[in-house]
Formats: C-alpha cells, sequence, structure tokens
C-alpha cells in the first residue's frame, strides 16, 4: 500500500528543490524565504511543519488565522497575510499579522497605518500587482504601481518592501515565467528612482506549481502550501 508523505518529508522535498533552482540561477539558498501556506489546514499542520523547521506561515483570510492562533500561542512564528484584505479587516489584519502582501490601495495602506500600535515599528508590506490583469483577482495594474509605491513611501508606519504577484494559473511553470521577470524588471525600476522609504528588495513570488521557475527569476519570497500540506482541505 502506497504510503503518504509527512509533512517533515514534504518540506525536505521543498527544500532541496529550492536548492537545486538556487543554485541553477547562482543565488545564495538564504536568499530565498520559505512561507508555508497554511490556509484550509489545522494548527496541528502548522505545529508539524514548524517542529520540521519552518517559522514563516501564510494564510489568506484574517479570521482563519485569528482562529488558530490561540493553539499556536507557543510558537515563535512570522505570520504573513497573502490574501486580499478588505479595508474594514485592516486593523485586524495588523493585529493579527507580522506581513502584509496584498497591500492595492493607498486607502488600504493608510488604514494599516491608522491601526498602528502607538511606537509600534513599522509593519512590512508588499503591493500586489495583476500582471494578468484578471478581473477575479485584487492587485494594481503594472502601470500604478510606482505610483502607489510612491504614495506608501510617504507613510510613515509602514515600510514598502517590495511586489507581490500571483500569476494566470497556466499549465506549464515556463508559460509563468514571463509574469515572474516582469514583476523583477517592475521592481527595478522603482528601484532605480530612490523613492523615500520604498524598497523593492523583496519579490514575493511563486507558489507550489511554480516556486523553482519564479527563484530563478529572482523570487526572495515562494509562498508553498499544496506541496508542503497536501490538497487544500475544504471548509
Amino acid at each position: 500500500m502506497e504510503t503518504v508523505p509527512t509533512i517533515s518529508e514534504n518540506i525536505a522535498r521543498v527544500e532541496e528543490r529550492i536548492a537545486a533552482a538556487c543554485r541553477r540561477s547562482g543565488r545564495r539558498r538564504e536568499d530565498v524565504k520559505l512561507v508555508a501556506i497554511s490556509k484550509t489546514h489545522p494548527a496541528e499542520a502548522i505545529c508539524a511543519a514548524f517542529a520540521a523547521g519552518l517559522r514563516d506561515f501564510g494564510e489568506n483570510r484574517v479570521q482563519e488565522a485569528q482562529a488558530k492562533l490561540p493553539a499556536l500561542a507557543d510558537l515563535r512564528a512570522t505570520w504573513h497575510l497573502v490574501g486580499h484584505l478588505q479595508t474594514n479587516k485592516a486593523r485586524a489584519a495588523r493585529e493579527t499579522f507580522h506581513w502584509v502582501h496584498s497591500v492595492d490601495s493607498l486607502r488600504l495602506a493608510e488604514k494599516l497605518a491608522q491601526a498602528a500600535p502607538p511606537g509600534g515599528a513599522c509593519l512590512p508590506v508588499l503591493i500586489e500587482v495583476n500582471l494578468g490583469e484578471e478581473a477575479a483577482k485584487a492587485g494594481v495594474r503594472a502601470a500604478e504601481v510606482q505610483e502607489l509605491a510612491e504614495q506608501i513611501g510617504r507613510i510613515e508606519a509602514l515600510e514598502l518592501r517590495g511586489l507581490m504577484v500571483i500569476p494566470p494559473f497556466l499549465a506549464s511553470p515556463e508559460e509563468v515565467r514571463p509574469y515572474f521577470r516582469q514583476l523583477r524588471d517592475l521592481a527595478r525600476k522603482i528601484e532605480a528612482r530612490h523613492l523615500p522609504n520604498v524598497s523593492m528588495q523583496e519579490l514575493s513570488m511563486g507558489m507550489s506549481h511554480d516556486y523553482e521557475v519564479a527563484i530563478e527569476e529572482g523570487a526572495t519570497i515562494v509562498r508553498v502550501g499544496t506541496a508542503i500540506f497536501g490538497e487544500r482541505q475544504t471548509q
């Protein structure tokens, strides 16, 4: 009978593939952060991944993360919000997450800033870019990113660290490569403007289907769920 791989075994395989992609592209393994996307998976699965060495976890929804966190209070983990965030959830997101990858408007950025605790550290954020201009997906169009970056750079409570993309799902990872390359080039153009309080050091791109290609194109953060936890559980 075929055995089901454990979460630790899955992580080991993902790590091997990340290391290989880094070697192919002449990069160091430590330059790529692996964020385990734990949406729909229980706290027990997150604990297993933590025990296997992971420290960064991503959730799509504020409510789901808040429901899990009481059972994970002992874990010294870093939490990333990778899903679309409504402005009315900005305060809850600020209280729950250490990073927000999905800022797509000045209004949302301002709401996150308004929710900052007095004397608190700046919240690292990324601008989500909708490179495929898909109506069903959040994110700003490529033509709007530079203006939004300049606007966020004026907000003291936030620290703009880079860009994020969820490209169209295509059968072959190679077909997705141009989107990753486009995001990298867009980040370089913004970096060249030397905007105050704006850094483009992070590129959050690549998921279970295509993270190796994303690394080859410069990803500094890959968001891997299914390859670690298995198929998404129904809610």
